[in-house]
């Protein structure tokens, strides 16, 4: 399969859709497709919505990263049991996802970075995760080849990687042969509200009765919920990541430092994207989130590159309807899969760092590159909640880079709001509210 998914890739799932179903999970990324599997394991008729293609935007385009290391204290529980669920859903799929245990190792080029994975650690081992700070001498073997010298790292050995754009439509299978009904290609325009709670969906083929909608849907829902009178808070960022032809394998995992994070592919080349560089096209989302931004702008005020305007049809930009009549096209059906070019300055500075940081490796070739839009909330951890002003729906957005790899913990979870029951986790953190009832905004980690 060609990496990553877009518009080109053939419909596995058209349609029809049906009349009724007792839950639509609105979104096909990684979240989407897992809530869906989980509510279906449990009995339930449910139909997963996606307006383009099964992983077509974010979910097929991130790092591959599947990592309890780095995590938000309040993320790591459910990221432990997502690690061990991906084991169980590998061995389900009809294909080698690719799933690895390369281990995730963060390289620290200061006595500073040190301290702060110092610290992080004892999240780690509240919850039993193998993560343990490495020596100058015990990098070098980890990761041998390298041209520069670190002051140590954080190693995680259990950390695994995944070819995305295989992965989640393998996902996409198991839930199908579970039950659930996958329509493709098929965008949700509106929902349909009577005596103030969800009573169905409207979608560009017709509509379904149902109580009970699912809101996966990545960078669009910000949109979507301000046409139901809901603000959310979310931005979107683009991140390039670059892709080399076959190279000599230096390390299993994935590696990061300041500059460039690496990891390598099942096909024998890496990918390539740069540590904590994102860009943000400015938009009108952008002005009215920005009170909400301010804690995270001043903890780290160059880590975002700001741009004019996005281009024609993006989530934000300045002509993106925020109104639309559900008896009409709708913005999702106008751009069926976010597409954003990459910043080829970055592909070049990209190649160029890796050749540099693995001198031996020989020439290093560029085979694609790509960009995703990350859906970013202002504390850096997702929103996952029952909406308490319009019963019967259920959000899970926003996961700030951190989806792929806990997608199928995140989607257990939600399965869990939506049938009533207790998710086995804390999710105050998560909580819609928070950005609404004076909670001050606590950013997570940077790790």
């Amino acid at each position: 399969m060609a990496f990553p998914i877009n518009d080109a890739t053939p419909v596995t799932w058209p349609g029809p859709v049906p009349k009724t179903a007792d839950v639509v999970v609105i979104g096909g990324g990684v979240i989407g497709v897992c809530t869906a599997l989980y509510l279906a394991e449990v009995g339930q008729r449910v139909v997963l919505l996606e307006k383009g293609r099964i992983a077509g935007e974010q979910s097929s385009r991130n790092w591959g990263w599947i990592r309890q290391q780095g995590r938000d204290p309040d993320e790591l529980p459910i990221m432990v049991e997502a690690n061990a669920l991906w084991r169980d859903l590998a061995g389900r799929t009809n294909v080698d996802i690719g799933l690895t245990q390369g281990g995730v190792t963060y390289l620290a080029g200061s006595e500073d970075e040190m301290a702060k994975y110092a610290k992080w650690l004892r999240h780690a081992e509240a919850h039993d995760v193998d993560s343990r700070l490495l020596s100058t001498a015990e990098v070098a073997d980890l990761v041998p080849g390298m041209s520069k010298t670190y002051v140590g790292a954080l190693y995680t050995a259990s950390d695994m990687r995944a070819e995305p754009w295989v992965a989640v439509p393998a996902l996409a299978g198991v839930a199908a042969r579970a039950g659930a009904l996958i329509v493709e290609n098929c965008a949700v325009r509106a929902l349909d509200i009577q005596g103030g709670k969800v009573a169905g969906v409207v979608t560009e083929q017709g509509r379904i009765v149902t109580p009970e909608v699912v809101l996966a849907g990545g960078a669009w829902s910000a949109l979507f919920l301000r046409r139901h009178g809901i603000a959310l808070p979310q931005l979107s960022v683009r991140a390039t990541v670059a892709a080399t032809d076959p190279l000599p394998m230096i390390y299993p995992g994935g590696a990061a430092d300041d500059r460039i994070a690496f990891r390598p592919r099942k096909d024998g080349g890496y990918s390539l994207a740069a540590g904590g560089f994102h860009e943000l096209f400015v938009g009108p989302d952008a002005f009215r989130a920005l009170p909400k931004y301010l804690t995270q702008l001043r903890k780290d005020p160059f880590g975002t590159r700001f741009l004019p305007a996005a281009p024609r049809g993006f989530p934000d930009a300045w002509g993106t309807r925020r109104t639309w009549d559900a008896d009409g096209p709708s913005p999702f059906e106008a751009m069926r899969i976010l597409n954003p070019a990459p910043n080829r300055t970055k592909v070049k500075k990209l190649t160029q760092g890796f050749a540099a940081l693995f001198p031996d490796l020989g020439p290093v070739r560029i085979k694609t590159a790509w960009a995703g839009m990350i859906d970013t909330m202002p504390d850096v951890v997702p929103v996952v909640d029952r909406v308490a002003a319009l019963p019967g729906l259920t959000v899970g957005t926003g996961m700030s880079g951190h989806g792929f790899g806990i997608g199928p913990g995140m989607g257990k979870v939600l399965a869990a709001l939506v049938m009533g029951e207790n998710p086995g986790h804390d999710l105050t953190r998560f909580r819609l509210s928070r950005f609404s009832d004076g909670t001050k905004m606590r950013i997570g980690p940077s790790v």
